[in-house]
Parts: structure tokens; sequence; C-alpha cells
């Protein structure tokens, strides 16, 4: 069945505007505290990112969760992953997450965990949808939910996070920039690398409930590339607004985005024999044509997934491979992580780097990027400008343009109302020419 509020990431939208308000968010806590007590006794964490919104949210879906009978730990500003790790240790039903990832703060929106950690079977997701349309009914006093508060959360988490690394593991002598967005990662992602000794100048970690993302953090890089020149630091790290994405800028002010990032990685995991026999690397129909030459030239498999780290996920899990991720800066280490952990990731990169005695400037120039053009063009929910003919033709056009040295690729985003259009091949003015031509077909079929 088509579902009516869940997307690719949970439910998100701007705040005010359904069904991102707290009537909405009122009943989806009771939506879901109804359907994880039908499994039983019923826990649920609750983690938000930095947005002034999540204040009124959090306190909406607690109302909800305790009027069905649900017990709420609430966790306060944590990054997603951090989440989706305590809701498991803490033995949880459910693991609830306040936030928009990379979206602006007038965005908002929920995600959710399984018990185990991992994003919600679509069964349950059903159920949920299913049960907000059901009027709301609030159990006995005695059977009302509880809320306490997890203070040593943020603690937890850091620990956490340094386990994914060796314990002889130190990044003495490393000097780090870490851009944390003014989002969920502002205090424990400085921790982590100071605590494991590298030298850390923080930046956009002073959230104010108004400038998460705005103009920092994974998407917007500039004040990143300038920091790491001027402080004359070894490399930068990026992450978005909730912590599950991460880029990288090399000593030079270059971007490290998540295709470059998940190749280190993969290929210090064969090195050091931690790639199960036959396993292989998830990327998505995103991945840059060049890192799956290069993969390959390493006898290292690789296959496409959808995009959305629950669709990688999930090819991993069916292949059970151990490495995924996305070039947005999604990468998921599952010998770690149930799912996407840009800390973690960053991590996994700078211990490779350290272990190789190599710079992050020399380890991005390891294969060659296909040039690959992308153009978001935004559209009316009512129109689905994918399927127009017209649209259709100007795909095919340029793809017999290319003539099989490139490939076209046009989706709709499952977080707001864009096309994406992505062209990619070897000859970089003819992709950029593609590229262009096709968002103009898309925009006029859209206008």
């Amino acid at each position: 069945m088509a579902r009516k509020y869940f997307g690719t990431d949970g439910i998100r939208g701007r705040v005010g505007t359904q069904p991102i308000t707290p009537e909405f968010m009122l009943k989806l806590g009771w939506a879901a505290g109804m359907a994880f007590r039908k499994q039983g006794k019923c826990r649920i964490l609750i983690g938000k990112d930095t947005r002034i919104s999540g204040y009124m949210f959090e306190s909406a879906l607690q109302a909800g969760l305790s009027a069905a009978g649900a017990d709420v730990m609430l966790l306060g500003p944590m990054p997603t992953p951090a989440v989706a790790y305590l809701t498991r240790t803490f033995h949880a039903e459910a693991g609830i997450v306040i936030s928009a990832s990379h979206n602006p703060h007038h965005d908002n929106g929920i995600k959710f965990f399984s018990g185990a950690g991992t994003k919600l079977p679509d069964a349950l997701e059903q159920m949920i949808e299913e049960l907000i349309d059901e009027p709301m009914t609030v159990v006995e006093s005695e059977q009302l939910g509880k809320a306490s508060r997890i203070n040593d959360a943020a603690g937890r988490y850091i620990e956490f996070c340094k386990s994914s690394v060796p314990t002889s593991t130190s990044f003495a002598g490393l000097k780090v920039v870490v851009d944390c967005a003014h989002g969920a990662t502002y205090k424990v992602a400085p921790s982590v690398f100071r605590e494991l000794g590298a030298e850390v100048i923080a930046i956009a970690d002073q959230p104010d409930g108004l400038n998460i993302n705005d103009g920092v953090g994974s998407t917007s890089l500039g004040l990143l590339q300038k920091a790491v020149v001027e402080h004359g630091a070894d490399l930068g790290i990026a992450f978005d607004g909730d912590g599950d994405r991460v880029q990288m800028v090399d000593h030079t002010g270059a971007v490290v985005d998540g295709d470059e990032l998940l190749y280190i990685i993969a290929t210090d995991l064969q090195e050091r024999d931690r790639l199960p026999e036959g396993s292989g690397v998830v990327g998505t129909l995103m991945s840059n044509l060049g890192l799956e030459l290069a993969l390959k030239a390493r006898d290292i498999p690789f296959v496409r997934a959808n995009v959305g780290d629950r669709y990688v996920m999930a090819e991993m899990q069916e292949r059970e491979w151990v490495l995924g991720g996305e070039n947005s800066g999604h990468i998921l280490c599952a010998q770690h992580a149930t799912t996407g952990d840009a800390i973690i990731a960053a991590l996994q990169v700078l211990l490779a780097l350290r272990r190789r005695g190599q710079s992050l400037a020399k380890e991005r120039l390891a294969w060659k990027k296909l040039p690959q053009a992308l153009i978001n063009v935004r559209f009316s929910g009512s129109v689905d400008p994918i399927k127009d003919p017209k649209v259709k033709a100007a795909c095919d056009q340029a793809t017999e343009a290319m003539a099989g040295r490139g490939r076209v690729l046009l989706r709709k985003s499952g977080t707001e109302p864009l096309v994406r259009v992505m062209v990619e091949g070897e000859d970089e003015a003819a992709v950029l020419q593609h590229a262009q031509e096709l968002a103009e077909v898309v925009q006029a079929v859209c206008s």
C-alpha cells in the first residue's frame, strides 16, 4: 500500500504545515505507542537535533506516547545514529529522532528506529499510519506512560564511537577542524576526536535553534575549507545537522565526498583482511562510475541500490556485506553500527590514513572521478515530470549522444519536492550541457 505520511526517510516537512504540526505529533506519538504496545511492554527513546521546534514536538510526542501507555526516555540533542545505538543498548522497543537532517531550521521531521537500532520495517510503518487515522484514546491513569531523562547519553555515545577503532589508536599530532553544522554533533563530535588525541578546532558548534545547517555543515563546505587552510590543519570534517552524513576537506581545501571516503575505508578493510570473502561495497544510483571502476580494479565487488540509506542497508543485509554508502556522505559501517554514522565513518577514514601514513590529499587521488553534473528542479506535488513523454525523450536523446560513455539518471527526492537531474560521463563539457538541457525540459514540464 502507498504510504500516506512516511517517505524514504521518515516524515518530514515545514514546521506548521501538515503533517509537521503539534497536533499531528501528538497523534503520531499515540499511534507509535499503540503499535509498539501490541508487541508487549513499551519503552521508547526520544532524541532530537538542535532546531527550536524540537522542544515543541518532543513535548507533543511525549504526551501521545504517555496516553498510549508507553514509557519515554528523553535523550535531548543527540545525533541520529546515537539514538539508534542507545535504543539498542537500553533494550527499548523503539527510538524516535526529531530532525530534518540537512534541511534548514524551518523544516523538521521524525525518524523511527526499531529495538534493534534499524529503520522500521514497512509493515510497522503501515500499522502506525493506520492508527493515526483512528480516534485517539487514553489508557487508564494507572497505565499511563512515565517519562525520564538519560543524563549520561552523550558520554555513552562518545565511548561507543571510540570503541569502533582499536584501543591503541592515537591521533596525536593530527590537527583537524570539525564543522558541527550547529547541529546534533556539536558536543559529542569534538570530544570524540580530542579524546583520541587529535588537536581539534571546532566550528559551527554554537547552536541557537535557528542556525542549524545555515551556511555550514556537510552541504555547505565553504567555511570549513577556509578554516582548514587558515589554521594549517591536516584536514577538516563536516557533519550535517543530525550527524548521519560526513564530508571531508583535505589540507589544501579540496572537498572529499562520500564516494571518495567510501573507497578509502573499503581498501583499508581489504588490506587488513577485514572484508569477508566475497564481500563488497553497496553504493547507489548516484555513486560515481569512477568509484565502481576503481573498486573493480581492486577486485572489490560493487552493486548499486536505490538512493537512500535504508535501501543501501537493505542491500547490505541481503548480501551480508559490511560496507555501503552514498556520495552525499551517508556511510554505513555494519561492523560497528546499524545505521549511517558520520562520526564512526570519519574515524574509519582517519584510522586508514594513520595506518598508511598518508595524507587525505594523497588518498583522494587514488582514483579518478568521472565528471558528474547534478541539477535540482522544483516541481508541484501534483506533477510527475519523470513520466512525461517529453522528459523521457530528452533522456533517451542524451543517453544516445553519449554513446555508452556516460549515463543519465532522473529521480524524485524522497524528502523534498525536487527532481534531481544527474548526468555523468567522460566529457565534462558534454555532461554539463546535457544536464542543463534536461533540466530545462523538466522545468518546462513542471511550469
